[in-house]
């Protein structure tokens, strides 16, 4: 099967690092037009300018637009600069290991906000264009965390499970359409946040980091099958399928690349 993009424009949130950036780099190779995202112009740049000198390999073109979507002004500079997308990956999100009795109302808040509002608010000003169309893809970045709510983070876990319910609402608006929505749900992933979180565990214990991560899968996600992190390639991987003409069945859908954590058949 090969892929092909051609003609398309994806925007995917967050995308100067980590598993955004790979997701972004897999689409463009697949021939869309891709629009990096982040919150500082300098580094949406950076990134945009280094994707752009692999057009020779692609059929795509790249821009930068730096928008905090975190919040409803952000959103809107980001519409206003790219009015309509074709792809829209809602991906930006935070992540932070702290006990429940720690975690602060303005924590909560800030959490739904960037995890979950972000991805709301930008499918209701992009997805009207893709029913009037009849094409888009929507793909919201959650986490196997959405059902299996981890207790060292209770406050992101609520939010994954809120972007399933929200991408699940969506697919229904979509009916006898070629829109799509679908979430995406990786396990345990080696994105530059997480590698910088191993890096204090190793720190913190006197471990390599490479001890560090494979301690933190046995003691924290004993039930991994790959008994591993994932690749943040690996990841999107399973975003560039489902963001192609070739997953036009694949409607509001929560998709695994959780590495097997999630112990049911459904």
């Amino acid at each position: 099967m090969k892929i092909d993009l051609s003609g398309m424009t994806a925007l995917v949130t967050g995308s100067t690092s980590g598993i955004g950036h790979a997701i972004a780099k897999g689409l463009f190779a697949a021939g869309a037009d891709v629009v990096i995202n982040g919150r500082t112009q300098a580094k949406v740049d950076a990134v945009a300018a280094a994707l752009g000198k692999t057009a020779d390999k692609a059929g795509g073109k790249v821009r930068g637009i730096a928008a905090d979507v975190s919040t409803a002004a952000g959103c809107k500079t980001l519409v206003a600069a790219m009015p309509d997308v074709d792809i829209l990956i809602n991906n930006t999100g935070i992540f932070e290991p702290k006990p429940f009795f720690d975690i602060p109302d303005e924590d909560w808040s800030r959490f739904f906000d960037v995890n979950v509002m972000s991805g709301i608010r930008l499918s209701r000003a992009y997805m009207p264009g893709m029913l009037k169309r009849n094409w888009g893809r929507i793909v919201f970045i959650a986490s196997e965390s959405g059902l299996m709510i981890p207790k060292e983070m209770i406050h992101y876990g609520m939010t994954k499970t809120a972007q399933l319910a929200v991408s699940r609402g969506l697919a229904e608006l979509t009916r006898g359409t070629a829109v799509t929505v679908n979430s995406v749900m990786p396990g345990p992933t080696m994105s530059e946040g997480v590698e910088t979180f191993v890096a204090d565990l190793a720190r913190q214990n006197g471990q390599s980091e490479q001890d560090a991560a494979a301690q933190f899968i046995k003691q924290h996600r004993p039930g991994s099958l790959i008994q591993r992190f994932a690749s943040v390639e690996e990841i999107a991987n399973m975003v560039i399928y489902v963001s192609s003409k070739e997953a036009s069945a694949t409607n509001g859908a929560a998709l695994r690349a959780e590495g097997g954590l999630i112990q049911t058949i459904a």
